[in-house]
């Protein structure tokens, strides 16, 4: 195994450690950030842990992370770390949440692992591994997305309305009424299910660059695309576009006519 990546599913243990012990605690501290999304004391403790690890053991690589300031690293190697990722899920006690850890080479998401605990779900990533993921029962599967070829034949995901206009007039009732199936399963694991191939499109309008490079590693290692609606690099345009890649340039035609 590609020894970055077995850093990061390391990395991945100590962060589910840490964000199920407090998990559904009745005691939890919940603060509201400027931009007036709720952190959480365990997002800033796997952050704070994360970081700590990856000083000791890489020290020139630098670090991007949701809760604290970027650092600067000596190379072209960059971690990039979401410690809950859907934190409103975690706190109000829904499943659906995980840790994202990727590392970047040159700006481009090569390494990436997402765990999620609470739903008993890892998926990781390496050019040289390929992808996976972990089911409920402890089975480790490769994992590679379809082979749908047309977009009415497709399932969409998405995570709400929010912040659609960003890809162009009516862009979601485009997608929702030009596919077979739409469902709102939202945040990464939208994505993750199309590198599974369970789910065909993904798109996510209002995005971070430590929200998507996790899964951006995934899904280009099962065999998907990911970029943003003009055809560029997701993390530069701040929103995703991830298909199983025949239905493509199909989605990107729909949303830019």
């Amino acid at each position: 195994m590609n020894s970055d990546l077995e850093l990061a599913l390391n990395l991945a243990d100590e962060a589910d450690k840490i964000s199920m012990a407090r998990y559904r605690a009745l005691d939890l501290v919940v603060e509201t950030k400027p931009d007036f999304t709720p952190v959480t004391e365990t997002d800033r403790a796997i952050e704070r842990n994360l970081r700590d690890r990856l000083a000791a053991s890489h020290p020139s690589d630098g670090v991007i992370g949701e809760e604290f300031p970027n650092t600067a690293g000596s190379g072209n190697r960059t971690w990039i770390i979401d410690p809950i990722d859907a934190t409103k899920n975690y706190v109000r006690g829904v499943p659906v949440w995980g840790t994202l850890i990727a590392l970047a080479v040159d700006g481009g998401p090569v390494i990436g692992v997402v765990s999620a605990p609470a739903m008993g779900r890892r998926w990781w990533a390496s050019p040289e591994d390929g992808a996976f993921t972990q089911d409920v029962d402890g089975t480790v599967r490769p994992i590679s997305v379809s082979g749908i070829s047309k977009i009415s034949d497709a399932s969409f995901s998405f995570s709400d309305q929010v912040g659609w206009e960003i890809l162009g007039p009516d862009s979601l009732n485009k997608m929702t009424t030009a596919v077979w199936r739409s469902r709102g399963y939202g945040d990464f694991w939208s994505h993750l299910l199309v590198a599974e191939g369970a789910v065909d499109i993904a798109i996510e309008p209002e995005l971070q660059v430590y929200d998507m490079a996790a899964y951006i590693a995934i899904v280009h290692a099962a065999g998907g695309t990911v970029t943003s609606v003009t055809g560029s690099d997701a993390m530069d345009a701040g929103h995703s576009i991830t298909t199983n890649g025949p239905l493509h340039q199909q989605v990107l035609n729909l949303l830019n006519g």
